[in-house]
């Protein structure tokens, strides 16, 4: 990768060049926020960590090893934390303060007009608000002088240290860091893995398409046996949290109507009855709030094999969580030895805590369930747009005034609306209520804190009982042989004239449809009425478990969810866990590694023996046609870099799917974001109404010759010509693009183990591979620094390609030293 010469070259030219020169991209507005370029951006050439640091806290030792991981040492855990805080602000100050500017809705104050809609989007969710209302909660808890002395040492590093690169060339200094910003970060990735308006676009899908379409490209359930907890998985307890009897119980969830943006979905296990259909929300309200959801692809994986299974007789966890790929990368890894912990794993910058990864007793891991957790109300309200209408009397909003500022343009005013549900959230004369799980005191915090600290799997279990949200699958294991899942997260009961209903329509907020008993937004919520935490699903001691994303059980007693996964991941890990178990085969570090970078794709095997069969089919096929279904034929179904067939198979996909569904969702006015999920698209029938106008072996022929003369216009030969880094930058990349990874081949596509989603930047954020109380690996797409400067910036990308990952030991390595020195308050 380039080194710091290299480096210094490439910012003396966009100095040279001034401001313009750092312009590759047409976002003007932005780019004219940027500072002049001087003499100053130069300090952020010379950021190194001093050898001593004045600590209110008490002494402490930092070691910076040779893969940039911090190691922090001491005797109170306060003056732990304070260095955990100096050091996440050193390496990640910029992104910290980014993603806190983007919750608060405060983007605008340094990069002008460009984010405006955003600022409004987060201003009138006010996350910020909920924020306070945790920290509230936190500060009467143990995790409180934790938070506040990471808290001081993110403010010391701010005041003592040079500013990162970003900081000079925007111009500005980071406001000080509070409490409330740290459980901010917990807001933002709880919305990032649960933010859904699912019920918006189901509703207007209804709407477009009409029930039967509706009923075909978005079925009650996807034709797959490989949910999480599977009948004939051992040691689960009959699969708790799951009905006996699928006559009682809600099935697995959702509605595909959400399509590409989390993973495709699943839909739900019945259609609304007709008194439960409300009209559809305006479409332009839809859409735009469809652009703050959960990031397109994101999903995860994670798996456990007992130690009956494993060559050292102790269980083995491996985890790959998909997030959005990025510079720097979205995890920060860490190491933090006390009396009471020693921890080591991935957090998020602004988090002080690990969030994924082991101490000395246990590994834990976390993907997304899917799970609804986010209503949306629509109510009467008054001409003047001053009172709704609440269970017959007329309450009046409660309204904050704001102003988002905005540099180099005028500032915007903005009403933030409530209701006793949630944000009201108003654009242009249309408006939604909504009611989120994250928008109240919640415990997430405290949970993760103890999950550092816990002692095996009873411990853990009693401390996943305060973990709030997001909603996730949380997969354990510990030196003791114990393994556990389980969904994480509240889930709630919605109920209308007394009986239990699904979340996946817009409820009537005015007759109080719906309601969540016991949640009390911006303040503490009583929780009653949500599902109690024995009967989330949960698997005490598995032999063997795989959670892709996909569904959680076939009958889970309560309704978990809206955003299900296609089965294709989920199904091959199962697929070779199965078989390696059936042969006996003694699983060890390198078989889960190998796993992780299995870049099978389950779709080409579902399709390609179709799409060859209607080529050969087809009498006067030209020889381009029959040379790429020969190729096809030939291929692995491997998504390899340098694969022909990978390829072609890849571009014909997305062809493919848009010649099926475009024409019909062109006359109703619905984009690439409703289009349904791939796995339904496989299994379509060449009945459907899609194909009227050109049979499906005619469509899947046509979309052959698109993608063979797209790969011939630009010059493609194999998949890592087109599967390449270049999706993978920086916030400010398209002005600074010095900022951003070098654009290299990739493997792996949406529906492989090996993740990677190279239209939207997705994929697997962080690897482990961890033996409880044993050895341990991992790796970061990109490197542990934010600083560009840093040999520690890009110093991991080209081996997380590879997944060749790094020792993870719980040890302190002799490296860069930083001594925190003072009397302990």
């Amino acid at each position: 990768m380039t080194d710091n010469t290299t480096r210094r070259a490439v910012l003396a030219g966009a100095l040279a060049a001034g401001v313009g020169g750092l312009s590759l991209s047409s976002a003007a507005g932005l780019l004219d926020q940027f500072a002049p370029l001087s003499g100053d951006a130069w300090d952020a050439a010379d950021r190194s960590l001093p050898d001593s640091v004045e600590s209110p806290y008490g002494d402490a030792s930092l070691h910076v090893d040779d893969d940039g991981v911090p190691h922090v040492d001491a005797d109170d855990e306060r003056a732990a934390y304070f260095a955990v805080g100096y050091v996440q602000a050193f390496d990640r100050g910029f992104q910290l303060d980014l993603q806190r500017r983007q919750m608060r809705g405060q983007l605008s104050e340094v990069a002008g007009e460009a984010t405006v809609e955003s600022d409004e989007f987060y201003a009138a969710m006010d996350f910020a608000g909920a924020a306070e209302a945790t920290w509230e909660f936190v500060s009467e808890t143990r995790v409180a002088p934790l938070v506040e002395a990471y808290v001081d040492g993110v403010n010391a590093a701010f005041e003592n240290e040079r500013l990162q690169l970003e900081f000079e060339l925007l111009g500005y200094e980071p406001r000080p860091w509070t409490p409330a910003d740290s459980m901010l970060m917990e807001k933002q990735i709880s919305w990032d893995l649960t933010g859904s308006f699912v019920e918006l676009r189901r509703a207007l899908l209804r709407d477009r398409l009409g029930e039967d379409l509706l009923a075909e490209l978005y079925p009650q359930r996807l034709d797959h046996d490989v949910p999480i907890l599977r009948e004939s998985t051992e040691g689960v307890g009959g699969v708790a949290g799951a009905s006996s009897n699928s006559d009682d119980a809600e099935q697995d969830a959702g509605s595909a109507a959400v399509s590409e943006r989390s993973e495709p979905a699943e839909t739900g296990d019945s259609e609304p009855a007709e008194t439960e259909r409300s009209a559809p929300i305006d479409a332009d309200l839809t859409e735009w709030l469809s652009g703050f959801e959960t990031p397109t692809g994101v999903g995860s994986n994670s798996w456990v094999v007992s130690g009956e299974h494993t060559d050292s007789g102790v269980p083995l966890l491996a985890y790959d969580p998909h997030l959005s790929l990025m510079a720097p990368p979205v995890w920060y890894e860490q190491h933090v030895e006390t009396p009471e912990r020693s921890v080591r794993g991935a957090t998020f910058p602004g988090v002080p805590f690990v969030i994924a990864g082991a101490n000395d007793s246990g590994v834990w891991s976390f993907t997304n369930v899917g799970a609804d957790v986010l209503d949306c109300y629509r109510y009467e309200v008054d001409d003047a747009g001053e009172r709704y209408r609440y269970r017959g009397e007329w309450r009046e909003f409660e309204v904050e005034e704001r102003e988002i500022e905005v540099a180099g343009g005028e500032n915007r005013p903005l009403d933030v609306k409530k209701t006793v549900h949630g944000p009201m959230i108003e654009r242009e004369g249309r408006r939604v209520g909504v009611a989120w799980t994250g928008h109240t005191a919640t415990r997430t915090t405290i949970a993760i804190e103890e999950f550092g600290r816990s002692g095996g799997l009873e411990d853990l279990r009693e401390s996943t009982r305060k973990f709030d949200l997001p909603t996730q699958n949380l997969v354990y294991a510990d030196a003791d042989g114990r393994t556990m899942y389980y969904a994480t997260g509240k889930l709630p009961i919605r109920r209308i004239d007394g009986e239990e209903v699904r979340g996946d329509r817009i409820f009537d907020g005015s007759a109080g449809e719906g309601e969540w008993e016991g949640f009390e937004p911006f303040g503490r919520s009583s929780w009653d009425g949500f599902v109690p935490f024995e009967e989330k699903p949960h698997a005490i001691d598995p032999d063997a478990l795989a959670t892709a994303n996909q569904r959680v059980a076939d009958d889970p007693l309560h309704y978990v969810g809206a955003d299900y996964a296609t089965p294709y991941r989920g199904g091959r890990i199962y697929e070779r866990l199965d078989g390696a178990v059936a042969e006996g085969e003694a699983i060890d570090h390198e078989f889960h590694r190998n796993l992780q970078s299995d870049v099978r794709d389950g779709r080409a095997d579902q399709l390609v023996p179709e799409l060859v069969a209607a080529v050969e089919n087809r009498g006067d096929a030209d020889d381009r046609l029959t040379e790429a279904a020969s190729t096809l034929s030939e291929w692995n179904r491997r998504m390899d870099r340098d694969s022909r067939g990978a390829l072609v198979f890849a571009r014909w996909m997305d062809h493919f799917r848009e010649r099926t569904v475009e024409p019909t969702f062109s006359d109703a006015d619905l984009g690439e974001s409703y289009y349904p999920n791939d796995w339904v698209l496989a299994t379509l029938s060449a009945d459907s109404a899609l194909y009227d106008d050109r049979s499906r072996a005619e469509t899947m022929i046509a979309a052959l010759g698109d993608a063979l003369d797209e790969i011939d216009d630009e010059g493609w030969s194999v998949y890592g010509d087109w599967n390449s880094t270049r999706a993978i930058d920086h916030p400010f990349g398209a002005q600074a693009p010095f900022l951003n990874y070098d654009t290299l081949p990739a493997d792996g596509s949406p529906a492989t183990v090996k993740n990677y989603r190279v239209d939207s930047a997705v994929g697997s954020s962080w690897r482990m591979v961890v033996e409880p109380g044993g050895d341990a690996t991992a790796i970061l797409p990109g490197g542990n620094s934010g600083d560009y400067f840093s040999e520690h910036y890009d110093d991991q990308f080209e081996r997380w390609l590879d997944n060749d990952q790094k020792p993870m030991d719980r040890t302190i390595d002799a490296g860069e030293t930083v001594t925190f020195e003072g009397e302990s308050s």
